[in-house]
């Protein structure tokens, strides 16, 4: 593999998605109190990557007619992979991830392979069906937690954040679709705002981050979670889903939306250090 095709598989990938994926794992693995056998974490962040980047490759494959309005410097649009190289990456990819996960333990191989099938239909199907596309991707997020737990067999302490990055995600996903509004339609896509209008997508989204904000402190409110958790999701999350909710209801070009969507991708490493001091 050349220099050039390198550069385009890792960039096709989305890296800042797969590094977020990995510390989510290796968050989710260190709350449960430990991280031994510290070899099936660094494993679980290995398949979590891998498994994310091959996402993020089928994805692009199956999404490449939609791509070239909505995302017109993606690789593929550029010319910089051939499709069928594409393929190529994301069925070595989706196997080593998978291979990978058969050495942490059966759980952990079962989940890497039921979210690799789950990943591969949403972008071939489901990505273009209203809310259960939307469903999918958020659950298989979410998993990225209990992922981490399962590699130090301690499910239980993960399921907390698992539920917050689900609605977390899936809240940013239905802002996606909006924003996509334009190539969805070309590509024939059946998501929430072309079905049923921008206004109920943004009605589900609101009520998907209120359901969120009332969830974020219960940890604390129980004593499951320390007085510095509270402090970054008071000081770091509360004001980015605030002025998410605000800003989409006032500007719902692609552009802004783009800008809020990339504004709570990054504001996912706030909420990983929340739950990291917690």
């Amino acid at each position: 593999m050349n220099k050039d095709l390198m550069l385009a598989a890792v960039r096709i990938s989305r890296p800042v998605n797969v590094l977020i994926s990995i510390a989510s794992i290796f968050v989710a693995a260190f709350i449960t109190g430990t991280i031994q056998p510290f070899s099936n974490v660094i494993m679980a962040c290995l398949s979590g990557g891998i498994i994310i980047a091959a996402a993020n490759t089928i994805n692009d494959y199956f999404d490449l007619d939609i791509d070239r309005i909505n995302r017109p410097d993606r690789p593929l649009v550029m010319n910089k992979l051939t499709p069928l190289q594409a393929v190529k990456i994301a069925t070595f990819e989706f196997t080593v991830g998978i291979m990978l996960a058969f050495f942490i333990n059966f759980l952990a191989f079962v989940i890497a392979g039921t979210v690799s099938a789950l990943i591969f239909l949403y972008s071939y199907k489901l990505k273009r069906q209203p809310v259960v596309g939307n469903l999918t991707v958020s659950f298989s997020t979410a998993m990225a937690f209990v992922y981490g737990g399962v590699a130090v067999n301690r499910i239980k302490q993960t399921l907390v954040p698992a539920i917050f990055a689900f609605f977390y995600h899936f809240g940013r996903e239905i802002i996606k679709d909006i924003q996509d509004m334009e190539g969805d339609h070309q590509g024939k896509a059946r998501t929430l705002p072309l079905v049923y209008g921008e206004v109920a997508a943004l009605m589900v989204a609101t009520l998907n981050f209120l359901i969120l904000m009332f969830l974020l402190p219960l940890p604390y409110l129980i004593l499951w979670y320390r007085t510095g958790y509270l402090l970054v999701v008071i000081l770091g999350v509360y004001p980015v889903l605030i002025y998410t909710l605000l800003s989409m209801w006032k500007n719902r070009t692609p552009r802004s939306l783009g800008t809020l969507s990339t504004l709570l991708k990054a504001d996912m490493l706030i909420g990983l250090l929340a739950i990291y001091l917690g």
